[in-house]
């Protein structure tokens, strides 16, 4: 897989993260698995608190996604500095993200809180744009110096 569809993935699986963060929110649905990190009842959560199961599921996938982007990031040899600082910048927001989570949970929905879950979240959002932009600048470099080899020499 390259860097460039990893880093696209995880933008893609974010958004879809903030859109059900939103639906959550919107819908009053937040305390309705009122434990953290797992509702009661482990792993299968009772059917009135699948909507925040949910959530928290694409959550804890997403977190993956994006330390897999900033690891595959940091390996890369060809990743521009600006690409592995947003990286890193992301890995750290998403940590931040899911711990903040857990506190407006245990805290029961503070309104500081939740707009502290919101700010870090629109950082987070950002820099996993700006490490997918950086990929798509990377790949086309990449093969403009492609082209470029594989076009004769002149005498």
């Amino acid at each position: 897989m390259s860097l460039q569809a990893l880093s696209f993935g995880t933008l893609g699986v974010l958004f879809s993260l903030i859109f059900i963060g939103g639906y959550v929110s919107s819908s009053g649905v937040g305390l309705t698995c009122p434990e953290w990190p797992l509702c009661p009842h482990g792993f299968i959560p009772a059917p009135n608190f699948v909507i925040e199961y949910i959530h928290r599921t694409f959550a804890a996938s997403t977190a993956a996604l994006v330390i897999i982007t900033m690891a595959f990031t940091l390996k890369s040899k060809n990743a521009p500095k600006q690409m592995k600082l947003t990286s890193v910048i992301a890995a750290g927001a998403v940590i931040g993200q899911v711990t903040l989570g857990g506190v407006v949970i245990v805290e029961r929905l503070h309104s500081l809180l939740v707009t502290g879950h919101l700010a870090l979240g629109l950082v987070l959002f950002s820099m996993v744009l700006m490490t997918a932009v950086h990929s798509w600048k990377m790949r086309e470099k990449d093969r403009a110096l492609e082209a470029r080899r594989q076009q004769p020499s002149s005498p």
